[in-house]
């Protein structure tokens, strides 16, 4: 008997790496300790532990072959060595209490199996947000670094020129360079803190809309690009990603321009309609022909249209020069709470 009661205790140490072995162990000792008539104790309950824990760990048919072998095995064990004949009632008695044992097992199964479901979706979910959030934090180091590094060449360029010729004229193009240094560093600073926030629940992102768009055409008419901007329609708060994005396409288009047209002018519309905001840029780069090639610049602008529903267009005009348009559906603002 103590030699039975240690296999099916002790065997219980085993069960979270094991468990179907040890489900077996406790089976074969308990079914021959009852047969044997010792008194019930400690290995009924280890046998109990081992298939509640089988069936809740999701080995179901393993759980339900080792009740149904106990219990067929204590029946017809009786019978085949002529112990004390049992009563229809208490058969069945001793069946129901091993059926509800295993549809209480299996409960737990199910709301354990909710959980880890639970559990998964909600990482896969973070995970899903993790890769965005870094994926548009890409976009705004592009962005920003592009566009006041093309800015700072092409003001380096300029000064490099007239420092030999024309030394009083080279000032305006350094103090450009200044400038738009220090926003470039203001800027990634800003992004760099969106990396270093811990607290989530008040993050603070970095942010710039068409309210800094004079700002914007301002560094690039230092750069030598003369830019006119004309709004159409009555301007009016915008939600937060649809502003962002519409200030990044116009300008990543200046940054394009800048870079790799042969542009003196270059023109932003903005259209407030019903339903969309509608912003184009066209330069004065002159007869090309063809499509337009698209680089990363123009690909990373339409992620941004494409991310909010909504499309951008690379176009040549009939003079040649090239023609951005991005059509960004409008979504109702809606006032903090």
């Amino acid at each position: 008997m103590v030699v039975l009661i240690l296999i099916g205790t002790t065997s219980l140490y085993w069960l979270r790496v094991r468990p179907v072995p040890v489900l077996w162990a406790t089976v074969v000792s308990t079914l021959i300790f009852m047969l044997r008539e010792y008194p019930y104790g400690p290995i009924v309950l280890s046998f109990v532990i081992a298939v509640f824990t089988v069936i809740r760990t999701g080995h179901r048919i393993a759980g339900w072959a080792g009740l149904v072998a106990l219990y067929v095995g204590h029946v017809l064990g009786r019978l085949v060595l002529g112990i004390n004949e049992q009563g229809v009632y208490q058969v069945l008695l001793v069946g129901t209490c091993f059926v509800v044992l295993g549809f209480v097992a299996e409960l737990f199964r199910g709301h354990r199996e909710r959980v880890m479901a639970a559990n998964k979706t909600r990482r896969e979910a973070e995970l899903r947000r993790a890769g965005e959030e870094r994926l548009r934090i890409a976009q705004e180091l592009h962005d920003v670094v592009a566009h006041h590094i093309s800015l700072i060449n092409v003001q380096a360029s300029t000064a490099l020129h007239l420092v030999d010729r024309q030394p009083e004229q080279a000032g305006p193009a350094l103090a450009a360079i200044k400038d738009a240094s220090k926003e470039a560093l203001v800027e990634l600073r800003s992004i760099v803190g969106v990396l270093r926030q811990s607290d989530e629940s008040a993050p603070r992102q970095p942010f710039v809309g068409l309210d800094h768009l004079e700002q914007l055409i301002s560094r690039t008419s230092m750069a030598g690009l003369e830019v006119h901007s004309i709004v159409h329609g009555q301007p009016r708060p915008l939600p937060t990603g649809l502003d962002r994005a519409a200030f990044r396409i116009i300008q990543e288009s200046l940054t394009n321009i800048v870079r790799h047209a042969k542009a003196t002018a270059a023109t932003v519309r903005i259209q407030y309609g019903e339903d969309e905001l509608v912003v184009q840029v066209d330069d004065d780069g002159g007869s090309l022909t063809g499509p337009p090639t698209e680089g990363n610049g123009i690909i990373g602008m339409r992620e941004r249209a494409t991310a909010l529903g909504g499309t951008l267009t690379t176009t040549r005009t009939p003079s040649g020069s090239l023609r951005i348009i991005a059509h960004l559906p409008l979504e109702p603002v809606r006032e903090p709470l």
